[in-house]
């Protein structure tokens, strides 16, 4: 990556790059941790050594960990200036980390009290294990869980960490063997609990009383914490008392699914074990979601089983234990049309069922919808494909029986010309696989051999690809122009203020202006932002409203240059897209091709640098979406 790209990814300059660079190299033996070339910069042999290098108490991020688990471990307390000498910082230093320390606690129902030199933490047990949790989601890349970071949170030390390998492995066959599906995301999640439960028992910090939850209730709540009991006991020398026992089960049933949903999910039935109140608010806003985006998701199976799962959630949401989920950034930026479904779905439940949903349990939905639209895919998804093949025997059977076993999920063989002069302009298919040379090239032909070889179906696959491809971006072309509003357009969006929200106000009273919306579409905007950011790669940002309620199908554009912060990432264009009821069919089409034309860096770089005005930005967008 050259250096520019690495500043509008961070949002800094080059010249702080180049710093940033030269300080990694420092960690490590010099032009090892980050190598540069002609082309930029790239990770070098010792990277990862660099970033292991930087996980140390100097840093501001694991400082205000230190701080936080030493007023966890001290319930009277820890005095600031002794503390301050520990990390080797003055007491104004540690006095601002200990305002950080505050701003970390918001929502956690702690208090962090100060009195002469001494600082301490006022909360329930809980709470204080929920910000244990959070500091060690905070340690972890990607939301993906590893034992490195549970250790930096907990202490290299702590009896929850050293055996968490073992305890995991051991966990999930047991409940394997009880004939339990495991969802090893959240499975992870819950031994994380597990460790942290162990290591505030240890210091004789358990807690109190049991938590009452309907999850407590079912038949295999004893069972699944007399597992948990004897593996504490055997793998990490701890007794666990009653209520951590409670507690940890009911996280372990909501992130399981049990025997009776498997065997009802495979036969079609209702799962026995399904809330019927929850099932019916799901069928609804399903039903809702489909009707909306026009997609095939209404179906029994379907609803039962994100009926489970939203079962599962509530008990989560009751325990605020989230579930992390590695695969939020890639599905949103890969899937956005799905991401968005599930979206659509996560607001209708929330005011349904009065929960929130943070961005990783929706991604769980999406994995769900995702699911259900990849088993439901329709058969003229297939590309139509003529076989040319001179008849000698049988070898052109043969050749197609190759074909259909190894592209049949790719491309549908609907006939076959055996003559050596056959009409080449008769034949109408999506693509012509062929033995013998053509009177002229054409990229819906391709040569092949008459035993076909690997290398003929990856060309045949790559064809198909560029096929698909180009009609995709042709009817995104088709509708970009026919959407976009020219007196919509604004260069300049690091100067507006307010944030994103602010940009949302901005473009959209260039829409407002236009008839397009009202000042309530620009609200219901901001609050679909709220849910989860629209921002779907790191160079775009789509916002927009869920219902399709504007007078017609138009686009706002905004364009940043350097880039500006949008949710958790930054981007550089930013398209405010308001649909109407009519143009409901399109709302696939340009959202996801949208989004995907906006997937690739160099392209974005073209479009924002040349993009000085509406015309011009026009151009380099149908350019790039021409190839």
């Amino acid at each position: 990556m050259t250096a520019s790209a690495l500043a509008d990814a961070l949002g800094v300059t080059p010249r702080s790059i180049r710093s940033y660079v030269t300080a990694a190299n420092t960690r490590v033996a010099p032009g090892t941790a980050v190598e540069s070339g002609p082309q930029g910069y790239r990770a070098g042999s010792e990277a990862a050594a660099a970033l292991r290098a930087g996980a140390d108490p100097g840093t501001p991020r694991d400082r205000l960990h230190t701080l936080v688990r030493s007023l966890l471990d001290a319930p009277d307390g820890i005095d600031v200036f002794h503390t301050a000498d520990a990390l080797h910082v003055s007491p104004a230093t540690l006095d601002a980390d200990l305002a950080r320390v505050r701003g970390l606690l918001g929502g956690t129902e702690l208090t962090l009290e100060r009195s002469a030199s001494r600082a301490r933490l006022r909360g329930t047990e809980s709470a204080q294990r929920r910000l244990l949790s959070r500091l060690a989601h905070d340690e972890m890349d990607a939301g993906s869980f590893d034992i490195a970071a549970l250790r930096r949170t907990l202490g290299e030390g702590s009896v929850g960490a050293r055996a968490f390998g073992p305890f995991k492995t051991e966990l999930v066959a047991r409940l394997g063997e009880l004939g339990w599906f495991v969802n090893e995301f959240g499975i992870g999640d819950v031994v994380m609990h597990i460790a942290i439960a162990a290591d505030r028992t240890a210091r004789d910090r358990p807690l109190d009383t049991p938590e009452s939850d309907a999850a407590a209730d079912r038949p295999t709540q004893t069972q699944v914490a007399a597992i948990i009991a004897e593996l504490a006991e055997r793998h990490l020398g701890v007794r666990l008392g009653s209520a951590d026992l409670q507690h940890l089960a009911t996280l372990v049933l909501t992130r399981v699914v049990a025997p009776d949903g498997a065997a009802d999910e495979a036969s079609g039935s209702r799962p026995a074990s399904l809330d019927g109140e929850v099932e019916q608010i799901v069928r609804e806003v399903v039903t809702a979601a489909a009707e909306e985006f026009l997609v095939d998701i209404a179906h029994d199976d379907f609803v039962a089983r994100l009926a489970l799962h939203v079962q599962n959630l509530l008990h989560r949401a009751r325990e605020q234990a989230w579930s992390r989920n590695p695969l939020t950034r890639s599905l949103k930026s890969t899937y956005p049309m799905i991401f968005e479904v599930a979206v659509f779905i996560a607001s209708r439940l929330q005011q349904r069922l009065g929960i929130p949903l943070p961005d990783d349990e929706i991604a769980y939905i999406a994995m769900h919808v995702g699911g259900r639209l990849e088993r439901s895919r329709r058969a003229d998804q297939l590309l139509t494909a003529t076989i040319v093949c001179p008849g000698y025997y049988d070898l052109h059977e043969l050749l197609r029986s190759s074909v259909d076993r190894s592209l049949g999920r790719a491309v549908e063989v609907v006939g076959v010309e055996t003559r050596v002069d056959p009409d080449w302009d008769s034949i109408d298919t999506d693509l012509v696989l062929t033995t013998i040379d053509p009177p002229a090239p054409s990229d819906r032909i391709v040569r092949i051999q008459p035993f076909l070889t690997d290398a003929d179906v990856e060309r045949v696959q790559t064809a198909a690809g560029r096929i698909r491809r180009s009609r995709r971006l042709a009817r995104l072309r088709a509708e970009l122009e026919r959407y976009f509003e020219p007196s919509a357009f604004v260069r300049g969006l690091d100067d507006v203020p307010g944030g994103d929200e602010g940009v949302i106000r901005a473009l959209g009273a260039l829409l407002v202006a236009q008839d397009v919306i009202d000042a309530e579409y620009v609200e219901r905007t901001i609050k679909r932002e709220r849910l989860s950011s629209t921002a779907f790669t790191d160079a775009l940002a789509v916002p927009h409203a869920l219902e399709m309620t504007a007078s017609r199908t138009a686009i706002a554009v905004g364009i940043a240059d350097p880039s500006i912060p949008w949710g958790d990432a930054r981007v550089q264009v930013v398209a405010l897209v308001a649909f109407s009821e009519s143009d409901r069919e399109a709302f696939q089409t340009v959202f996801e091709q949208f989004v995907e034309v906006f997937s690739e860096r160099d392209s974005v770089q073209r479009i924002v640098r040349r993009g000085t005005d509406f015309n011009a930005f026009l151009d380099e967008l149908v350019a790039v979406i021409d190839g």
